[in-house]
């Protein structure tokens, strides 16, 4: 199966199903939490290496795991979380306009609101990878679009925004802003996103004592600068 090809229904259902399974640590991610994780890496100011962000699916602090069957399970599970970035990776890249956040759906006294915080719990765990980064985007020109996110996913809020939150109603419009939001904050970063960081060792010729000696003098290598390293 191809990184790039998008989960059908039954994988869906079958990386749902383990994230809430017992062998799944109690803070790992749902598949709402999860797609909003994963759309903050992907959008975001940096770019992220799975390394990195993939144990922190299974709790905030990086170092649980689930309790794999054996190595097969491991892999299989692996691959559908990196698939399922992939999907929202080439969404993005292929169509960002047609990008749609995995929020739930409620029924309050008839009617069918849609609930956006844990996507944004989610959202925010990405941003918290590399805060400093996020933090201009405060200070842009779509700060505006980024407050609905915050709202609903920051781990703290002013007392007099709470308001704007827990009607669900109110929280029900603030998802549909997250919604039309996503593509232009996408396209506020995309020509600031900066490549992951890599170490790059550079392997230097060794020098034979007998070698002219690299500095230029002229002179045999064990003559010169190599008799300092006697």
């Amino acid at each position: 199966m191809h990184l790039d090809e998008p989960l059908s229904d039954k994988e869906f259902d079958e990386l749902d199903q383990f994230l809430l399974s017992d062998r799944s640590p109690e803070d790992a991610m749902t598949m709402d939490t999860l797609h909003g994780y994963l759309t903050a890496i992907a959008i975001g100011p940096e770019t992220i290496m799975p390394a990195e962000w993939l144990p922190r699916v299974w709790g905030e602090d990086g170092k649980q795991a689930p309790n794999w069957k054996n190595p097969k399970e491991e892999q299989r599970i692996v691959n559908l979380i990196m698939r399922f970035m992939n999907e929202v990776l080439i969404t993005f890249e292929a169509a960002p306009k047609e990008f749609e956040p995995l929020f739930c759906e409620h029924e309050i006294d008839g009617e069918a609101l849609i609930d956006a915080e844990a996507w944004c719990w989610g959202f925010w765990e990405g941003m918290e990878l590399r805060p400093g980064s996020w933090e201009q985007v405060w200070d842009s020109e779509v700060a505006e679009l980024m407050r609905p996110i915050y709202l609903l996913g920051a781990d703290e809020i002013e007392e007099s925004e709470l308001q704007e939150v827990e009607d669900p109603r109110k929280a029900h419009q603030l998802a549909l802003q997250i919604e039309a939001n996503i593509p232009a904050i996408y396209r506020y970063w995309l020509p600031l996103r900066k490549g992951a960081v890599e170490t790059i060792k550079r392997e230097e010729p060794k020098v034979g004592r007998n070698d002219d000696c690299p500095c230029g003098s002229g002179k045999k290598y064990k003559k010169c600068c190599g008799a300092d390293a006697n």
